[in-house]
C-alpha cells in the first residue's frame, strides 16, 4: 500500500503531465534522506518547455487547488522553471508553497542539493539542465544569508517564542557553518547532532530534537519564552562569529 507521501506525489505527478515537464525532481529532505511524514516538507522543482504563459499560470493553479484536500497537501512545495530561465540564481521563479503561488529564486543551495543528492521523478536529471555551483559561490550565499536574513531576524523577539523559528534558525545555523568551512551540505539530522558541539544550549537542541522525531508537544508559556532567550542570546553572537571568520 502505498504512503501518503507516495499517493501525493503519485497524484501531483499525474496532474502535471499534461503540461509534458522536461523534468520533475525532489530535494530537501524528501531526497537527502531525512525525510518525516506529516512533518517534513515536500520540495519538488519542475521543468516546464517553453515561457509560463498566463495560461499554463491558471492551469498550475487549478492543479494545487484540486490537490487540497489530500493528504500532506499544504506541505508540498513546487517551483516552476522553464529550459530558458533556469540558470539564473537570482531569478525568481513561480513557486507554490504555504498554499499559495508567488515568486521566489531557486537559491544555490538548492541547486547544490539537486546535484549531490536530487531525485528524479520524471525526467531529465539535474546534471543535464542545471549549471554547478561553485564552492566559493556556495559559502558566499550561506554566510549572506546568515548575516542579511538571520541575524537581523533575531530582533523580533517574539517570533522567536514560536517552534519554526527556534527549528529553522538552529539547523539553518549548524548547516551554514559547515558549509562555509568544509563547502558541503549536510541533513538537519546532522546539523541537531552538532549543534551542542557548536556550543548551542543542550535543553534547546533537545527539544527541537523531541518535536522532530519523537512526540514531543509544541512549546508554550514560561519554556517557550525561556526558549527564546536562549536561542536568541547564543545565534547573535554565534552568526557574528561565523562572518567575521567566512563573510
Amino acid at each position: 500500500m502505498p504512503t501518503p507521501t507516495d499517493a501525493l506525489l503519485d497524484r501531483f505527478l499525474t496532474a502535471l503531465g499534461p503540461l509534458e515537464p522536461v523534468a520533475v525532481w525532489a530535494h530537501g529532505s524528501l531526497a537527502g534522506g531525512d525525510y518525516q511524514e506529516g512533518r517534513s516538507d515536500l520540495d519538488l522543482i519542475a521543468v516546464l518547455p517553453g515561457l509560463l504563459a498566463p495560461r499554463t499560470l491558471w492551469r498550475l493553479a487549478t492543479l494545487h487547488a484540486r490537490l487540497r484536500t489530500a493528504p500532506l497537501a499544504p506541505l508540498l512545495h513546487c517551483s516552476y522553471l522553464t529550459p530558458q530561465t533556469l540558470d539564473d540564481p537570482a531569478r525568481r521563479h513561480l513557486t507554490w508553497a504555504h498554499e499559495e503561488l508567488f515568486r521566489r529564486p531557486v537559491t544555490r543551495v538548492t541547486r547544490r542539493e539537486l546535484h549531490v543528492f536530487g531525485r528524479v521523478l520524471r525526467g531529465e536529471a539535474p546534471a543535464a539542465l542545471l549549471s554547478p555551483v561553485p564552492d566559493h559561490e556556495l559559502a558566499a550565499f550561506v554566510v549572506a544569508d546568515q548575516r542579511d536574513f538571520w541575524r537581523p531576524a533575531l530582533a523580533d523577539e517574539r517570533r522567536w517564542t514560536r517552534d519554526v523559528w527556534v527549528d529553522l534558525g538552529l539547523i539553518t545555523f549548524a548547516r551554514a557553518s559547515v558549509t562555509a568551512r568544509e563547502g558541503r551540505l549536510i541533513s538537519k539530522r546532522e546539523a541537531l547532532e552538532l549543534l551542542p558541539g557548536l556550543g548551542a544550549p543542550a535543553e534547546v537542541v533537545a527539544d527541537v530534537h523531541g518535536r522532530r522525531y519523537g512526540t514531543a508537544a509544541p512549546a508554550s508559556g514560561v519554556w517557550a519564552a525561556r526558549r527564546a532567550a536562549l536561542t536568541r542570546a547564543y545565534l547573535g553572537p554565534a552568526i557574528d562569529a561565523l562572518v567575521a571568520s567566512y563573510g
